[in-house]
């Protein structure tokens, strides 16, 4: 654990984190005479260890494919390197390899627990799948060619390699070593041929021959080659390059794909022609000339069945003039041909069928298709190929995601009701058989407590997720973007113009676990408030608020922008009734000089919206236009059910609405907050003046997007406002030199010049003390902003029932008001034990159900207080406020307003995420800082726990999704289709083991096919090959050692122990000790031969040197 050093030397100012200035800076803070009581902490730092636990989504860029027909297991390699395996749902699996390179080709060692996989630069690596976080066993460098094809058979130790240059090396699984028999192209093609044949695309053994092998050439021709005799058998040569080849279970048939959209299907014995040629769709022209050329197939498999005819199925051959026409893959069986389209392009398929013997009818029953964005498994068996039930959580990206938060330790009965409406919107169509990947088993979950997920999405929609003990399941799904009218055309759009696309895009996601009130902020500058429900409803007029939040100090220069700024008295500004949705003609849109004036960005659809059982619109609130200036996107977000409240605010300033009786509270400037207290100088100005372009593509989280400098000054506003406009958006402002990012400007006051607007950046209801004069904690709104200021407002609720529904909520600010460096991003308070206030909630109940009134409805309709000790304690006690900024952390004593506490978390950097969680029956501080670090510190002193150098922050995705959670759980979205969750528990850490699945689980091989009285008797059946004798060492020789570079895997002897038997057993541990000491010797042989050419070298030029002076006088020197 690193501890913090003393900075600003210079300055002569200590903000270290080492106990001694600590004390001595809480005796700066307490006078001996007035020291706050000692607090029992019970975090340390042993109890902190990051670690991630799982990766969950789509496994992004997908490049690979390979699947293991006994143990059920999918293999996904991608082109960064990474490789996801897949069992039965619940069992999953993330590794990576270490270079990056693209996965180009996986191989399982079919029933023997190990994989392997061919990188694009040119790395064969060994995987061994039988233990819980799989490892690399060995790795081979090729350093002279590049690898282009790999092909293992089953039950063999011996792995064919083919290269770019029409090569094909062998290599020994057990030891990973090249054997000496190499088949070189210019054997394998005619003699009489001039041009080299390409790269080798396809090796294939015989599946009733195992001594004849089947080589694919890019340019077209296929060569048969005799593994034996040592020479080429047939030759099959076509005009059209080659992209795949299969072969016919029975070995007398294979057949060909090509570039020209055509299947050519090859006798064995007659290598003149093809037997048939087929263009799947070409158009078949008249007086039999040949078919116009299609798209090339990329892929084609040749499937046999006892009972009908055979498969054939393949990816591609479109003809060129469906344009626009979706990817599809075609499924040819017995004269009917069906084509099934794709919503993204395929990477790969794979036919699954019952048997892993090649020489065997292959009866096929699935086709797994790899998408550039999903994974699509098809069943054969049933009529019209309908597709299966995807298990896994790979539609986390079915539509960008925005922003997401995670919950641990939920109430036990909300991801039941939440299912149980989830239930509803499922699909149907889907095939009535189970998953066929279902191999593995769970591990044994040791984690019993509730946790969600909640993501947001560009098209406006938001997923719950069940993610309790490491796995993730969807539950509910919400469309936010119901309630608006839809643009038919892009003309009908003149007031989405705040943003170009996705105007329903997911920015801010506030919810309350226990009283099911969820409340989402927009891209457009819009708010919803819902309502859980297991009713459906129709509501007849959607419920909806406008309001006009400017941004003025008196302007000097435009008087025609002056108004008079909003009183924030109850109700003042919009009518407390529900606002019927009024139409916007272009008319009443716009001012007296022709500019866009109290115009919403979006338009609240005025017709009756049915809400099935789930969330339910319970108000729609919009920023307006002001004086053509757009609405500033909103930058925070915060609701309240035991108050009736939701506050927002942005750039220009807050406001306040009560979502019970559907009025505005409080619409204030920000600078208003402040009253005459204002800290600052501000140059006035308008907002016309520097209009901002407010709408950034927010669901372009894709890598690469440059951001103009002057979207937003400073990345704190840019982080709590979820938009793009860090100055740091990948490329702009990245230091490359240590990974992180530069900063435009400093958070401090001293550039308030160059940009005056202060945006609010959290929001906190809680009950405290809001003045130091105050003798009882009452319900409040803490207010912090991006220049570091944190305001009280005090709010004066009226007594719950009716007289709640009638009765105002008087708002009004308290003129409290605290200092931090940096902007606030979050806050909590603490009782006087330390232990954490949780806000006032009401407890979920069904509001669509018609109520009785006895004494029992009368009592649920009583407001709730805050459910924590610091309620029932005396009023003399005190509370903390906890502030992070993302430059600081304070805590303040209450009602005093001292600071109790005070740690500097990063001088050169900035927070981009804190949260105060819960953690080993305490609670601590966590952030994630923009150069990669994550911290934790106690509560309340703020020591030091944990600080551990995890991940630069490389673009905004990361910055938009990273969150904490209590029980030491953390998430972000690592790619665009991927989430990684780790942990900073320790516990954690040392259970995951326990609870991840198992990939390898014991199973028998399948009995080999039997070859029949008459066929054994005629020697017809399948012939075996000693591979052995005619690959080992002393038949072939060894291979040049600069051929390839063997590299012990990290998985080492360690992997090898755990795989007790198979290919990787006892023979392998041996080998690898053999091996290793081999290298030993062939270094020193190496060495010594070098010492001995330099000796040589030494002893001739010494020679020469007495040749040259032999006969010379001593004075001729």
């Amino acid at each position: 654990m690193r501890k913090f050093n003393i900075r600003k030397v210079l300055d002569g100012l200590t903000a270290g984190s080492s106990s001694a200035s600590q004390q001595q800076q809480q005796q700066q803070q307490h006078p001996p005479g007035n020291r706050e009581p000692e607090i029992q902490e019970t975090l340390q730092s042993e109890h902190f260890q990051l670690c991630k636990t799982v990766r969950h989504g789509f496994p992004y860029q997908p490049s690979a494919l390979a699947f293991d027909p006994v143990q059920k297991i999918l293999a996904v390699g991608t082109q960064t390197g990474a490789l996801r395996l897949f069992g039965r749902p619940g069992v999953e699996c993330y590794c990576q390899h270490d270079s990056g390179a693209a996965v180009i080709q996986l191989q399982f060692l079919i029933n023997e627990g190990a994989l392997v996989s061919a990188l694009a630069d040119d790395t064969l690596h060994l995987w061994n799948l039988r233990q819980k976080r799989p490892a690399i066993l060995h790795s081979l460098k090729f350093c002279r060619e590049r690898v282009t094809f790999c092909h293992l058979p089953f039950q063999s130790k011996w792995l064919y390699v083919g290269t770019e240059r029409g090569n094909i090396h062998i290599v020994n699984v057990e030891s990973f070593t090249l054997s000496g028999y190499v088949i070189m192209w210019n054997k394998a093609i005619e003699l009489s041929s001039k041009s080299h044949p390409g790269p080798v695309v396809h090796i294939s053994d015989n599946p009733m021959d195992e001594g004849k092998l089947l080589i694919g050439f890019e340019s077209g021709t296929v060569v048969l080659w005799d593994l034996k005799s040592k020479k080429a058998d047939y030759r099959y040569t076509y005009d059209e390059a080659i992209h795949s080849v299969a072969w016919h279970h029975e070995g007398k048939q294979f057949i060909c794909s090509h570039s020209d959209g055509t299947l050519t299907i090859w006798n064995v014995r007659s290598p003149t022609k093809p037997v048939q040629t087929i263009t799947p769709h070409g158009k078949q022209l008249k007086d039999g000339k040949k078919p116009e050329p299609c798209k090339p197939i990329l892929k084609v498999e040749f499937k046999t069945t006892r009972s009908g005819e055979p498969f054939i199925i393949l990816s591609g051959g479109l003809s060129y003039d469906t344009v626009g026409r979706r990817p599809c893959l075609t499924v040819m069986h017995g004269k009917s041909t069906a084509v099934l389209e794709m919503d993204y392009s395929i990477v790969d398929f794979l036919t699954l069928c019952e048997t892993p013997y090649p020489n065997d009818f292959q009866e096929p029953y699935a086709v797994v298709v790899l998408l550039e964005k999903d994974l699509v498994l098809i069943d054969l068996a049933q009529n019209g190929y309908p597709i299966f039930e995807n298990p896994y959580p790979l539609s986390i990206h079915e539509s960008p995601v925005t922003c997401c938060e995670y919950f641990a330790d939920c109430p036990v009965d909300l991801i039941p009701a939440l299912y149980s409406v989830g239930a509803r919107q499922k699909r149907q169509g889907y095939s009535k058989k189970e998953w066929p990947i279902n191999g593995g088993n769970w591990g044994l979950g040791a984690q019993s407590y509730p946790e969600i997920i909640i993501t947001g999405h560009a098209d406006g929609s938001l997923k719950f997720w069940d993610a309790s003990a490491i796995t993730l399941q969807v539950l509910y799904k919400l469309k936010t973007s119901k309630v608006f009218e839809k643009s038919r055309n892009k003309d009908e759009r003149p007031n989405t113009d705040i943003v170009d696309e996705d105007p329903y895009a997911i920015q801010i996601i506030s919810w309350c676990p226990e009283s099911r009130m969820l409340c989402i902020a927009g891209v457009s500058a819009h708010v919803i408030i819902y309502r859980f429900s297991k009713q459906e409803v129709i509501t007849e007029v959607i419920p909806m608020l406008e309001v006009r939040l400017l941004y003025e100090i008196n302007d000097v220069e435009t008087p025609e922008g002056e108004q008079a700024p909003p009183l924030p008295t109850p109700g003042g500004v919009s009518n407390p009734q529900p606002i019927p949705p009024q139409s916007h003609p272009s008319t009443s849109s716009s001012s007296s000089d022709g500019l866009r004036d109290n115009v919403p960005c979006l338009k609240v659809k005025n017709s009756p919206l049915k809400q099935s059982p789930g969330y339910q619109t319970e108000l729609v609130i919009q920023l307006v236009w002001v004086g053509g200036e757009p609405p500033q996107q909103i930058t925070s977000l915060a609701v309240n059910s035991s108050y009736g409240l939701v506050v927002f605010g942005n750039c220009n300033g807050i406001a306040m609405v009560d979502y019970l009786q559907k009025a505005v509270l409080l619409n204030l400037g920000t600078i208003e907050l402040y009253g005459s207290n204002d800290p600052y100088r501000r140059e006035p100005r308008s907002p016309r003046k520097s209009r901002q372009p407010s709408g950034a593509g927010l669901c372009d989280i894709s890598e690469g997007t440059v951001v103009p400098e002057d979207r937003c000054k400073s990345p704190t506003s840019a982080k709590m406002s979820r938009k793009l406009s860090l100055p740091t958006d990948l490329k702009p402002d990245l230091d490359v030199k240590d990974n992180s990012f530069s900063r435009s400007r400093s958070s401090s006051v001293t550039s308030i010049d160059k940009e005056s607007r202060e945006a609010i950046s959290a929001l906190h209801f809680c009950e405290t003390f809001t003045r130091k004069t105050d003798s009882s904690p009452s319900p409040c709104l803490w207010v912090g902003t991006t220049l570091g200021t944190v305001l009280v407002i005090a709010l004066n609720l009226p007594p719950g029932g009716e007289q709640r529904l009638l009765q105002p909520v008087i708002v009004s600010p308290s003129g409290t008001i605290l200092r931090l460096k940096g902007a606030i991003l979050r806050m909590a308070f603490l009782d006087t034990t330390g232990c954490l206030i949780p806000p006032a909630y009401e407890p979920w109940r069904e509001h669509n159900v018609p109520e009785e009134k006895d004494e029992k409805e009368k009592l649920k309709k009583r407001r709730p207080v805050s459910v924590s000790p610091s309620s029932s304690q005396e009023i003399s006690e005190n509370q903390y406020a906890v502030i992070c900024s993302e430059k600081q952390a304070k805590v303040i004593s209450l009602p005093t307003q001292n600071c109790a506490y005070k740690q500097n978390i990063t001088e050169t950097s900035f927070v981009l995420r804190g949260d105060i969680v819960a953690l080993s029956n305490s609670i601590c501080l966590a952030c994630f800082c923009a150069n990669g670090h994550i911290m934790t510190f106690s509560l309340p002193s703020l020591r030091p726990l944990l600080d551990v150098y995890y991940l630069p922050l490389t673009n905004m995705r990361i910055a938009r999704t990273f969150c904490f959670t209590n029980n030491g759980q953390a998430l972000y979205l690592v790619s665009p289709t991927e989430i990684q969750r780790l942990t900073y528990s320790q516990e954690t850490c040392e259970n995951l083991q326990e609870m991840l699945g198992e990939l390898f689980t014991p199973v028998e091989t399948p009995e080999a096919p039997n070859r029949g009285f008459f066929k054994g008797l005629f020697g017809g059946g399948a012939q075996s090959l000693d591979r052995e004798e005619l690959f080992g060492e002393s038949s072939s020789g060894k291979a040049s050692r600069s051929l390839a570079q063997h590299i012990p895997g990290p998985g080492g002897i360690e992997g090898v122990k755990g795989a007790a038997s198979g290919v990787v057993g006892e023979l392998a541990r041996a080998r690898l000790a053999l091996d290793e000491r081999g290298q030993k010797l062939g270094d020193l042989e190496e060495r010594t031969a070098a010492m001995l050419s330099s000796a040589d070298a030494f002893s001739k030029h010494a020679h020469e040197m007495m040749l040259k002076y032999k006969d010379k006088k001593w004075y001729q020197f």
